[in-house]
């Protein structure tokens, strides 16, 4: 007699939220509003040079009601344990005063780059920082890795931007455009007006990261089979966009993998994923 096959059950936020939670080590200010800042996780000890460096940038929706910096603190538990500094930034959602546009955008950037300021009393290499980013964070830390590529006349420009030598994007949402158009996406479509500034004609020029490529540097795209959150044609369509305009592209799609999954230490989804991170540190 064959034996039942045991159906998987996707991960619940309270089953990872309610996981015991360390606490980082820093936590760095870069403006007035409580969530413009950015907490830093040292391993212990002392690096024989410098850390290598994660940039984590959460999700949610592009919404902080949702989620703030404080989702990615398993995952950013999870790597300072294996000797990686952690730079995890907040940011103003679309829904907090000065969020939006070019706001939301603005604060990722000088996050970012608060990084760098620190980079040498914390001892953390900034030489080959890995980007980090989850849902809508994936777009988000895509976006920072293609700033360099932002159009000289928008708001959003700087410039000398944090170089990212390498970004890993769980289950993110990179082509503005697509998610606008797609109203399957579990973050719906009246987010996406308020995030690129309504509807002025170029309103995704300077902020979906499909209109910056190529990023010109190296991309991985781990998405879950079962994810209800980003839609499943969303990783594969930008892959091959981003492959067509040079960029080197690894596509990842883990089965029996929602969207709590990959920010879940302990699952293959996460397993990947940190392996895809230790591999772009110390290449």
């Amino acid at each position: 007699m064959n034996e039942p096959v045991a159906s998987w059950t996707p991960m619940t936020w309270p089953d990872l939220t309610t996981r015991p939670k360390a606490a980082p080590d820093r936590t760095f200010r870069y403006g007035p509003d409580q969530l413009q800042v950015a907490d830093l996780w040292l391993p212990r000890g002392d690096p024989a040079e410098r850390w290598p460096t994660v940039l984590m940038v959460h999700g949610g929706c592009w919404q902080s009601a949702i989620a703030d910096r404080r989702l990615m603190d398993w995952i950013a538990a999870d790597l300072r344990d294996a000797g990686i500094a952690i730079w995890n930034i907040d940011y103003r959602g679309v829904d907090r005063d000065g969020g939006g546009y070019p706001g939301t955008f603005r604060d990722a950037a000088a996050a970012a780059d608060l990084l760098r300021d620190h980079a040498d009393a914390c001892r953390l290499n900034v030489e080959r920082i890995v980007a980090v980013g989850h849902s809508a964070g994936g777009h988000l830390a895509l976006w920072l890795a293609a700033r360099h590529r932002l159009p000289p006349q928008s708001p959003l420009a700087t410039g000398d931007p944090l170089p990212i030598a390498h970004v890993v994007s769980l289950g993110g949402l990179p082509d503005l455009a697509a998610v606008e158009a797609s109203p399957d996406n579990g973050c719906g479509t009246d987010v996406i007006a308020q995030l690129v500034g309504g509807d002025r004609p170029d309103r995704f020029a300077d902020t979906s990261v499909a209109e910056l490529l190529p990023v010109g540097v190296p991309i991985d795209l781990i998405d879950g089979a079962q994810d209800r959150i980003v839609p499943a044609r969303m990783a594969p369509d930008f892959a091959a966009a981003s492959r067509a305009a040079g960029d080197r592209v690894g596509q990842h799609r883990i089965d029996d993998t929602g969207h709590v999954e990959l920010i879940a230490p302990g699952t293959p989804a996460w397993t990947m994923a940190r392996a895809a991170i230790e591999a772009a540190l110390f290449a």
